[in-house]
């Protein structure tokens, strides 16, 4: 903490300045109220020590002209018996505080210290109030980075209208979020948001899933069935890779949308549905538009507003905002007291490259907590791959010095796995057919690979 004295005596300089650097400050001095103020604009210090009454620049004047110069610092006015009157009047002007003349050493460093946990208690509100204010307007998500604040608001500026949504990004960059973040802050916010992930549900159940079914429709339908659609009527339905879906349903899809009316899978009887249709997905659809692989007209369908999550490690400054809230989160629900990383592993942290972007940092926050010692996060407690050296191999992060074959080979199975696992949203089966590996030679690996 840096403090400037100020005051005409050069005993009372000489005497504070040696017990306050004893107390470990940084001390500067000023002989009268025009030196202190060009000292001030100098040094900018933390606090300042004036005495009210100086030659040239009394304290009083010198703490208006300080303050109409939007000087920061805190000023602790001096005075000497008989100043009561100069020293509250200070107090209405500005000051902090006020020291009786002559004071001892003890009065000195106690007013000092009430004077920084003040300030320090003042920045704390501070802090909080703009995270208040972060979390009112993006609710759960955390945006720093321009490319990211631009997104949330153009969600925003959409919500309140009912055009379909398309949101494209990575896996774990928070699609869903924003997609919540649209229903909540739309006309439909007092309806349901019904999710649903098209990559995660076999093409023969992704039907009678989306769209219901009556009794007797197929071996196993022993009743009527509502479908998502009918489900979320009056609120959003939420499409996540949506560029998983099979050609035939696209159709189906496209037909609904244009009529507002479903039909349940062996019904002849159409259904009216007020739904407002948010799309996600990791892929490119225009460019399996294409290709032929999504259909053209239901693309533009679903994608009257687009908006693109950016990668984590496209927006770096976000990583310190979320790794506090992800620690804060988690130390409520583990019952954890853990501080946070220390500054190498902050560092580890900036520099790793995320290829599961929010969601991966999140399991790595929650799995560091588990297994800190405390007071903080260290090294020590990030997964080897975070604070390994790694350089890209066509896509795949592997070691500098590192040039097995079977290695290599087990780092890429590693990452498809974990990859058709994120796509598929857990279900093993149909991250078992993208893969093009039995459900039995899938199970082996991820328990090999421990990413059960």
């Amino acid at each position: 903490m840096t403090i400037l004295i100020i005051d005409d005596e050069p005993g009372l300089r000489q005497t504070v300045s040696l017990i306050l650097a004893e107390e470990g400050y940084q001390v500067h001095t000023a002989s009268d109220g025009e030196e202190g103020l060009s000292r001030a604009r100098e040094l900018d210090p933390d606090l300042i020590l004036c005495d009210v009454r100086m030659p040239r620049l009394p304290g009083l004047e010198f703490l208006d002209r300080y303050r109409a110069e939007n000087g920061r610092a805190m000023v602790v006015v001096m005075t000497a018996y008989g100043g009561l009157e100069l020293a509250i009047e200070a107090m209405k002007r500005g000051a902090y505080d006020y020291l009786p003349k002559p004071f001892s050493p003890d009065q000195l460093v106690l007013t000092l210290r009430k004077a920084q946990e003040r300030e320090a208690l003042r920045s704390e509100v501070k802090r909080l109030r703009e995270e208040v204010q972060i979390e009112r307007r993006y609710r759960e998500i955390i945006a720093k980075a321009p490319a990211m604040t631009r997104a949330l608001e153009v969600a925003f500026k959409v919500a309140r209208h009912p055009s379909p949504v398309l949101i494209t990004g990575e896996s774990g960059t928070g699609k869903e979020l924003v997609a919540r973040l649209i229903h909540a802050e739309s006309d439909h916010a007092d309806g349901p948001f019904v999710p649903l992930n098209c990559g995660a549900i076999p093409e023969n159940l992704l039907e009678s899933e989306m769209f219901g079914y009556v009794k007797g429709a197929f071996t196993g339908a022993d009743r009527d069935k509502q479908g998502l659609f009918e489900a979320a009527s009056g609120g959003t339905l939420f499409l996540d890779e949506i560029g998983e879906m099979a050609p035939t349903l696209q159709v189906k899809l496209l037909r609904v949308l244009q009529e507002g009316q479903v039909r349940r899978v062996g019904d002849t009887r159409v259904r009216s549905v007020d739904v407002r249709l948010v799309s996600a997905t990791n892929k490119n659809l225009e460019e399996r538009t294409r290709l032929g692989e999504f259909r053209n007209d239901l693309f533009y369908r679903i994608a009257v507003v687009p908006i693109h999550l950016v990668p984590l490690r496209q927006r770096k400054e976000e990583i310190p905002l979320l790794v506090r809230h992800f620690v804060e989160q988690n130390n409520r629900r583990l019952r954890t007291q853990i501080a946070g990383p220390d500054p190498e592993a902050m560092q580890y942290l900036l520099n790793y490259a995320w290829p599961g972007n929010v969601r991966e940092l999140e399991n790595t926050i929650e799995r560091a907590l588990v297994l800190s010692e405390g007071p903080r996060i260290t090294p020590v407690d990030l997964p080897p791959n975070v604070t390994s050296p790694v350089a890209p191999l066509d896509g795949v992060e592997l070691p500098d010095d590192e040039l097995s074959v079977k290695k290599h080979g087990e780092v890429l199975e590693r990452r498809l796995i974990r990859m058709a696992l994120e796509r598929t949203g857990g279900n093993k089966t149909r991250a078992a057919e993208l893969l093009q590996l039995s459900s039995r030679a899938l199970l082996y690996k991820i328990r090999e690979y421990g990413l059960g």
